[in-house]
């Protein structure tokens, strides 16, 4: 207590200086009015820009968990799609209908990447789900925009992904608009590019058309987005395309995936393998 009558005893011509300031500016604004009018617009300005960035870092901060939920609904949309898909097939061919196991067989299992390279040759993906999730190796994984590729190995809470990115890596694809079968595989080059080989150069192929999965795939259901056709040209000594396709998926900026669990997977490699046996033999 001593100590502070002291302090006030010296720096009491400090401390009466600024409280007659305070009060002269309080005075001054208080009874000019065009002066509190200025004050009070600037203090309102100030307060509104100091509420709209706090409200922007709130924004900012909520991000996260926004992208998080829209990840889970693209999760629940793509199921849909999916098995409407195969609803829409039955409707379509004649005496031909889907059964429900079939129909709802490909389930979605949303993954946050939690590593990935793009500048190798060979390049992977990491993410935050494993065999206690219910992966396994060979599951397709897709993001919300096309294709990513397929799981190599898990642990019990993580993944390794092959990108489609890799140079041994090959997925069985169609163009959308004419059905024509090829295979799209990774030139090593561009991230951003890969190729799609086996269409035959008699075949009309047409810019910005969408590259697809096709029906024949153990990994992805039918019609998951590849990319899209960017450049064609044949060479004369050659019988097929050339097509250059644009990746749908930007892997710079992947941060969520889905993996694909066909729940009837095993039950058609066993009957397949059985029947190629049982032709051998």
């Amino acid at each position: 207590m001593y100590q502070l009558v002291q302090f006030i005893s010296r720096q009491r011509a400090f401390i009466l200086f600024a409280f007659l300031e305070v009060l002269s500016l309080w005075l001054f604004y208080s009874y000019n009015n065009y002066p509190n009018a200025i004050f009070f617009n600037t203090s309102n300005f100030y307060a509104a820009k100091a509420l709209k960035t706090s409200n922007s870092i709130k924004e900012y901060s909520n991000l996260r968990e926004v992208n998080t939920e829209l990840a889970t609904e693209n999760k629940r949309l793509n199921e849909m799609v999916a098995k409407l898909q195969a609803e829409q097939l039955s409707k379509s061919i004649l005496n031909y209908k889907a059964d429900s196991a079939v129909a709802a067989r490909f389930k979605f299992v949303l993954a946050k990447v939690q590593n990935l390279t793009t500048t190798q040759f060979n390049n992977y993906i990491t993410i935050d789900k494993g065999s206690a999730d219910g992966l396994a190796p060979g599951m397709g994984v897709i993001s919300s925009t096309g294709v990513v590729g397929k799981i190599k190995s898990c642990s019990e809470h993580f993944s390794v992904v092959i990108s489609v990115l890799h140079s041994e890596y090959t997925v069985s694809a169609k163009l959308k608009s004419n059905n024509e079968i090829g295979s799209v595989k990774w030139g090593g080059t561009n991230p951003d590019i890969v190729e799609m080989t086996d269409v035959s150069r008699y075949k009309t192929v047409k810019l910005k058309d969408t590259v697809v999965t096709s029906d024949f795939n153990y990994v992805f259901p039918p019609n998951i987005t590849i990319g899209y056709v960017r450049k064609v040209g044949v060479k004369a000594d050659q019988t097929f395309h050339e097509i250059d396709v644009q990746l749908a998926t930007n892997f710079h900026t992947l941060a969520y995936v889905y993996v694909i669990n066909n729940k009837l997977l095993g039950e058609q490699k066993t009957l397949e393998e059985k029947s190629g046996d049982a032709k051998v033999k």
